[in-house]
């Protein structure tokens, strides 16, 4: 019995704890891929929305009291999640990046107002593809021999992404599919394809697009696939595989009978066609000059070495050889040309006449009177001969002496001939008249009949000269020849004898160009400002005339970082890279955050050999949003790069606003004038305003005598018709006169007598009979109170006036 008292007793004690005591809440573990309960194992994509709803706290409270949830970072780490306390629905306000942390620690807490229990939890941060891939070690240069194997290694591409999975795989490719060379998709190595060959003479440098892409993958939803690209310059390096080349060709020369032994007849210039390390190159003359020409070795001008009248032909062709000499002195490639030389006359030998026993200046011949017509002339053995060469040698025959009578065949020979002379007048041939005919057989084309000096003249003949003997033309010595000033040169060419007799004929001269002119930017350091989408360009010029000597290509040559920009070799255009589509994404690869960039680009052009020049670009980058948020800020921006153009369009606004205001100005001018509207300036006279009305006692008036009132008598004058107030008693002030008293009615006498005006009336014309003596102390009043009201009356009508 005792027993179960005690029993009772501490079952009654253990109730009495138990209701006492406050069990602490605690969360339900709902494992993996949960989307509520304690975040265990929980993971999230790093492409979710801000704002979005990600997880739900869940937990319970042993007593069923009410609970709150709490959630909380490191001090140093983001707050990437918010919570609400009472129904635990976990938010997402940062943007995740796996990239930069792909584990997110945060405390997680449940509590019932009494008891808190607080948990450490690990979200995992999983990959979305978007990252696009990115070359490193930019930029990319490789210098290949030209002889280079097909198949050969010629450089290797790496490009990286952050991405895991596909998204992080990355492939290559090349943009130009009819490029010689060729890409491994995986490794990023390039080849020289199968079948291909690099020429330094033809293409001293290719630039090879490469495309990197990654495997793709999931992004807010959607399938995508990120790229890259960068550019690979390939220097071509020259090697000794060409012969040497002549410029200049065909090569003719000509030697005159005044030439001198050792004189330069004509140079000929030839180059190693290996242009990029060129070799020293001999002159030689192989065949052809019987030891009449020798050439100089090193200049390769000929020269000849016998007087003009030892030659024995009139043509020689001279075969040159030209040699390149290899670094350690032998000889490697050779190349020939052939050199034509021409001995040309100069009509320096007169027709000689023969005879029969040689040459002969008289023939004379005995014949009968009146032979008869055409009858050839027997017993004459006349030959002509005329030792010039070519053209030179044709000459004409005439007979000088009495006209009509003989005729002479031939009239024109060339070289050589038999001279026959036919009777033309028989009847003229008469014993009694002459018994001696005289006759000289004359070459006009010989002697001082023969010369022809040549003269040039015209706009373009100042720069050249023309040899008065031979025709052959010259340059001045001081002469500068330039293509890219110009091009042609045409003069007149006058080629006339001694006897006046002339002809004229235009000669045009056309000069080749050739390249040495490099190409040239407007500055060497230039300022673009560069919109987000929109390119900017850079332009260069080069003053050769002809292509490809002014053709230029461009391309980038240095930037730090190098993956930024892409130019289009043609035109200059420069626009940012694919993958860089926003100013963040600028921000985000230049260490100062900054937007301003240099470049150092090169223009080259495509003469032989090439010429290039450098300038610095400097691109501040902008985007559209910014430009839309002010105009004047967007115009400021445009013109930035070219202050003159902000100056040149504030000036033009100013004066479209003096235009249009001069304009309207004239404009209601003559609107104006035309409806008689413009009139002289007015001065407006203000009235003075009226004095206070003075107050006259009665009795002060009552108390005078009659002769002091007739102090107030005034003469009245006839009225001013023109209502002015010019004479001397308007100028005097009026005194200030009595009140007047009750008008009487006056007696009708037929007189006309003074009113008082009213306020729109006038004065009453004064009577021509005067008026009656004043009877009464008010007379006198009353005469001066008519004079003042009507100096004010007048004094009114002028001011009046003065309004209209």
């Amino acid at each position: 019995m005792r027993r179960c008292r005690w029993a009772a007793l501490a079952l009654g004690l253990l109730r009495l704890c138990l209701a006492q005591a406050n069990f602490a809440p605690h969360f339900f573990d709902n494992g993996v891929g949960s989307t509520n309960g304690n975040m265990a194992l929980f993971s999230l994509p790093e492409d979710t929305p801000v704002g979005s709803h990600v997880y739900t706290l869940n937990g319970t409270d042993p007593e069923g009291d009410p609970i709150s949830y709490h959630i909380s970072f490191d001090p140093s780490a983001r707050s990437v999640f918010s919570v609400d306390p009472t129904f635990g629905n976990i938010t997402l306000v940062e943007e995740l990046d796996r990239e930069r942390e792909d584990e997110i620690e945060a405390i997680i807490s449940i509590s019932d107002g009494l008891n808190l229990v607080a948990e450490k939890v690990v979200i995992l941060v999983t990959d979305a593809n978007d990252e696009a891939p990115r070359f490193i070690q930019e930029p990319y240069v490789a210098l290949v021999p030209e002889d280079i194997p097909a198949g050969s290694i010629i450089f290797k591409v790496h490009a990286v992404d952050r991405d895991t999975g596909s998204g992080g795989s990355v492939t290559y490719f090349l943009q130009n599919l009819h490029s010689p060379f060729a890409v491994d998709r995986h490794s990023g190595v390039l080849r020289l394809q199968a079948g291909a060959t690099l020429d330094y003479e033809r293409s001293r440098t290719h630039y090879i697009t490469v495309v990197a892409k990654d495997g793709g993958g999931r992004l807010h939803g959607a399938d995508v696939v990120f790229s890259a690209t960068t550019t690979v310059t390939v220097n071509v390096e020259d090697v000794q595989d060409m012969a040497p080349v002549f410029v200049g060709t065909p090569y003719y020369g000509y030697v005159y009978e005044d030439t001198l032994p050792g004189s330069e007849v004509l140079k000929v210039v030839a180059m190693d066609g290996d242009r990029g390390k060129p070799n020293r190159i001999l002159y030689s003359l192989v065949n052809g000059s019987d030891g009449a020409f020798e050439i100089n070795e090193t200049s390769g001008a000929i020269s000849i070495t016998q007087s003009p009248a030892q030659l024995q032909r009139e043509v020689y062709e001279l075969h040159v050889q030209v040699t390149e000499m290899s670094p350690t002195g032998s000889p490697a490639a050779q190349a020939t040309v052939p050199v034509t030389i021409r001995i040309v006359d100069l009509n320096n030998h007169p027709p000689t006449f023969y005879g029969e026993s040689g040459p002969q200046n008289r023939f004379e011949l005995s014949m009968n009177e009146h032979p008869p017509q055409g009858e050839i002339l027997q017993g004459l053995k006349i030959t002509v001969n005329d030792s010039d060469q070519g053209a030179n040698a044709k000459f004409n025959l005439q007979l000088v002496g009495p006209r009509g009578i003989f005729r002479v065949v031939p009239q024109t020979v060339l070289n050589e001939a038999q001279v026959t002379i036919i009777v033309e007048n028989s009847a003229a041939i008469d014993f009694e008249k002459s018994k001696v005919l005289t006759f000289k057989a004359v070459d006009p084309d010989t002697g001082p009949w023969g010369e022809v000096k040549y003269s040039i003249y015209g706009t373009g003949a100042d720069l050249f000269l023309i040899h008065p003997s031979t025709g052959l033309i010259y340059t001045q010595p001081w002469a500068s020849l330039d293509a890219e000033a110009t091009a042609r040169y045409n003069f007149y060419v006058k080629a006339e004898d001694m006897e006046g007799k002339y002809s004229v004929a235009e000669v045009f001269i056309t000069l080749l160009d050739v390249n040495d002119h490099p190409p040239q930017f407007g500055k060497s350091v230039q300022k673009k400002t560069m919109v987000l989408g929109t390119p900017v360009k850079i332009e260069a010029i080069d003053e050769d005339a002809e292509e490809p000597n002014n053709l230029v290509d461009y391309s980038i040559t240095h930037a730090e970082p190098a993956n930024v920009f892409d130019i289009n070799s043609h035109t200059g255009e420069i626009w940012l890279k694919n993958s860089i589509r926003s100013l963040d994404a600028l921000h985000n690869i230049t260490p100062g955050r900054d937007c301003l960039w240099s470049l150092e680009v090169q223009a080259k052009d495509r003469g032989s050999p090439s010429f290039s020049t450098t300038a610095l670009l400097k691109i501040d980058i902008t985007d559209a949003e910014t430009l839309s948020r002010s105009p004047m800020a967007a115009f400021l921006i445009q013109t930035k790069d070219n202050p003159m153009k902000a100056v040149g369009v504030l000036a033009g606004t100013m004066a479209t606003v003096v235009a249009i205001t001069v304009l309207i100005s004239t404009a209601t001018f003559w609107r104006n004038k035309k409806s008689n509207k413009v009139l002289p300036v007015r001065r407006v006279l203000r009235k003075r305003p009226s004095p206070a009305p003075r107050t006259i006692r009665i009795e002060w008036l009552k108390s005078k005598s009659t002769k002091a009132a007739t102090k107030f008598m005034l003469k009245e004058k006839p009225p001013n018709e023109n209502c002015n107030n010019n004479s001397p008693e308007s100028s005097l002030l009026p005194r200030a006169p009595a009140l007047p008293p009750p008008p009487s009615v006056a007696p009708s006498t037929g007189a006309a007598q003074w009113t008082v005006p009213t306020v729109s009336g006038s004065l009453t014309p004064q009577p021509t009979q005067p008026p009656p003596k004043p009877k009464t102390m008010g007379s006198p009043v009353q005469s001066t109170l008519i004079s003042e009201l009507k100096q004010k009356f007048e004094k009114k009508s002028v001011h009046n006036k003065a309004y209209f």
